[in-house]
């Protein structure tokens, strides 16, 4: 399905892309040309070193971000590389979110409709605000049970400390959106031209950080095994071609692996993953079950209000495949030595925290124009998503203006 929106939309498109690349540019610049550790505390002294091509203590085998950055620097220095590689990378996921948004809601209402370019200017609000929630947290001074931190074990869809997750993450929409379409016809014909952009994204995403590929090729091979046991074999083939897709990436994967857990990495003999029920989990919340549903609170709502739309909306059944994978990813796995402490499996669940609000926030919307629920439930649905909108808000203010992400 073609996307047809309104010249005024387009204009609303690129102004809001503009003012969101600006005021993140301000903040990754704010956070490479710090200081004091704690004062726009974040990821990026260690990707500075990894630019100059000085040991950062960590092992980075995932290009993009990086290289980009280094290219930059070659014009000025390493920390407007950082800034300026960030700013990219990150400003692909709105504009791919947007692109994607407006294309499975604008046409919940007609094109001769008056109320059409306002409805699609809404789409891109929406869109833009999915980009500032977070998880739901008390006041200051008032910690929950088991709850130490408001942020980290608790998590949210959007962790602007950490630069390479959200340089990635522009690729993981696009790969997540096209394997959503795929699914829905893989079985009955091969569309080389998307078959080939997915396998494009995914390689991207994963030359970017893993994190994403992990649980998608796991929900989606759960997902396909699933099918064919249905199909008692008859779409083997079928099966085998969109798995071609992935060939790419499971190259780079293992290539990813030996940079981590190899002999010459950081890790050492040490390294390695291991098997445990939340053991790298609880290192920051004592309270796993109520962390979830602070992550989880509108997306969780909205599933449980929507069960049956499971079997006819491919987009929410797929987010929830990937937030289940990131979940058990997460309960389950931890990296041994060093590498324990920093919870690196947490990245794969908070890419499912992002996709279930992606695909919860459209069927509310189309739950919403077409009246598909009583009124209450509505209202019910939309407050919960503002109480989210409004902590993360307050919780991007706070990393705006310089405050440590450690809280």
């Amino acid at each position: 399905m073609k996307l047809r929106i309104s010249k005024k939309t387009k204009i609303v498109y690129f102004l809001l892309l503009a003012a969101y690349t600006c005021l993140l540019f301000v903040l990754f610049r704010n956070q490479a040309f710090h200081v004091e550790y704690q004062h726009y505390g974040s990821d990026v002294d260690a990707y500075l070193l990894e630019m100059q091509g000085l040991d950062s203590g960590f092992d980075f085998p995932y290009p993009v971000y990086f290289m980009l950055g280094r290219f930059i620097a070659l014009f000025s220095n390493v920390k407007w590389g950082a800034t300026f590689s960030a700013t990219i990378l990150n400003s692909i996921s709105p504009a791919v979110l947007s692109y994607f948004m407006l294309k499975e809601l604008a046409p919940l209402v007609p094109e001769n409709d008056r109320n059409r370019t306002a409805f699609e200017s809404f789409i891109l609000l929406i869109t833009y605000s999915i980009f500032f929630i977070s998880m739901l947290y008390p006041p200051k001074s008032i910690y929950l049970p088991g709850m130490t931190l408001r942020n980290l074990g608790v998590y949210s869809a959007n962790p602007y400390y950490n630069q390479t997750y959200l340089a990635a993450r522009g690729f993981a929409i696009l790969a997540f959106f096209l394997f959503a379409h795929i699914i829905t016809y893989y079985e009955d014909h091969v569309d080389k031209k998307e078959y080939i952009a997915f396998s494009a994204a995914l390689l991207l995403a994963t030359l970017t950080k893993p994190s994403f590929t992990f649980v998608l090729v796991s929900a989606a091979a759960v997902h396909m095994i699933v099918r064919l046991i249905i199909s008692k074999g008859k779409k083997f083939r079928e099966f085998l071609c969109l798995l071609a897709t992935a060939v790419p990436t499971f190259i780079t994967l293992i290539i990813q692996f030996g940079g981590v857990f190899g002999s010459s990495s950081h890790a050492g003999e040490d390294g390695g993953i291991g098997f445990a029920i939340g053991k790298a989990w609880s290192v920051y919340t004592g309270n796993i079950v109520l962390a979830i549903m602070l992550a989880n609170a509108f997306p969780g709502v909205m599933m449980l209000l929507n069960l049956k739309r499971f079997k006819d909306n491919k987009t929410f059944l797929l987010a929830w495949e990937v937030m289940m994978a990131g979940f058990l990813e997460f309960l389950f796995l931890y990296e041994k030595g060093d590498r324990f402490i920093h919870c690196n499996f947490a990245w794969g669940y908070i890419y499912g925290i992002f996709f279930v609000f992606v695909a919860g926030m459209m069927l509310l919307i189309e739950n919403t124009v077409k009246k598909k629920q009583p009124v209450p439930l509505l209202v019910f649905e939309w407050a919960v998503y503002a109480w989210h909108l409004g902590c993360g808000i307050v919780f991007f203010v706070w990393l705006y203006t310089g405050g440590y992400f450690y809280v």
